[in-house]
This record gives C-alpha cells, structure tokens and sequence, in this order.
C-alpha cells in the first residue's frame, strides 16, 4: 500500500511512524518536515498528504501535528478526504470501520510508541463496514464534499 505521511515537525513519533510503516511492507511518500525542502507548516502539509489519496497517488495519508487537530482539520477540507484524529486503537478501529476513513491524523505529543503501533494495528486490521446505515453516512459525507464543491447535495445534507 502506498501511503502518504506528513509531519510539521521533525519528531521522534513522526520518524518512528515512517520506520514502522516502511517495516510493514508500505511505501511511504512524506512532506512537511519530513522532506528537506518541503513547506512544514501543519496546513499546508496535511492538505498536501491528503491530496495525495484524494488524487489516488496513495491509498491512505496519516498526518501529525502537535495535537493531530489541526492536521485533521487540513485534511478534511480537501474533497473525498474522511480523515480521523486516533489518540487509540479503539478509535482507530472505529474510524476505519464505521466512518471508512482513509487518513489518520495522529498526535505527535501524546503518541508513545507503543500506542503508535497499536493505533496502527488496528488501523490496518479494520475495513469499512458494509452495514447499510454505515454507507449511507459515508455517502452522505461524500455528499457534503459535493455540496461545498458547488454540486447537487445529497439529501440530508443540508443541515435538515
């Protein structure tokens, strides 16, 4: 799987995320910190990873920042994105499962290593959940992107 990873700050968490995910077998595209040269502020790094799935240039993103907020709230913004602040496995699972988010915004104060790679486990275990009413709130996220976009929204979307 080629995932893309962002960091607006050289960690030891961001670093560690890029070793294990490159241990398990994926390919890893960074920016931010993480790529010499590379604008680091959270914004527009986040932005940049998850335009990277929104664009099928990789699969899934992970984003960081002090907190993970603001790299969620980035990442969000870009259409077909469903990025998901995880600070444990439990949401993590969630997130994949119920919400089918394809970008992880992570924490890069609060994430030991062990949490990293259980946030991960789950992460990577978990798969979008076929139950109906499951798709039909990720469909109605989906109609949210339209409706910002200027597109037709699907119904329910409106705020109603």
């Amino acid at each position: 799987m080629r995932i893309s990873v962002s960091s607006d700050m050289d960690e030891p968490v961001a670093r560690l995320l890029v070793g294990e995910l490159r241990g398990r077998g994926h390919e890893v595209v960074t920016h931010g910190a993480l790529r010499p040269g590379d604008d680091p502020q959270w914004a527009a790094c986040s932005a940049a990873a998850a335009r990277d799935v929104a664009d099928g240039a990789a699969d899934q993103a992970v984003v960081c920042c002090w907190t993970g907020t603001g790299a969620s709230i980035a990442a969000n913004k870009v259409p077909g994105v469903r990025a998901a602040l995880c600070t444990d496995a439990y949401t993590a699972d969630g997130a994949r499962r119920w919400n089918d988010a394809n970008v992880l915004a992570l924490s890069l104060r609060l994430t030991s290593e062990p949490l990293l790679k259980e946030i991960l486990d789950a992460w990577f275990a978990a798969g979008p959940s076929e139950d109906p009413e499951d798709r039909e709130n990720v469909s109605r996220v989906a109609g949210l992107d339209e409706h910002r976009a200027g597109g037709q929204a699907t119904p329910g979307t409106d705020g109603r």
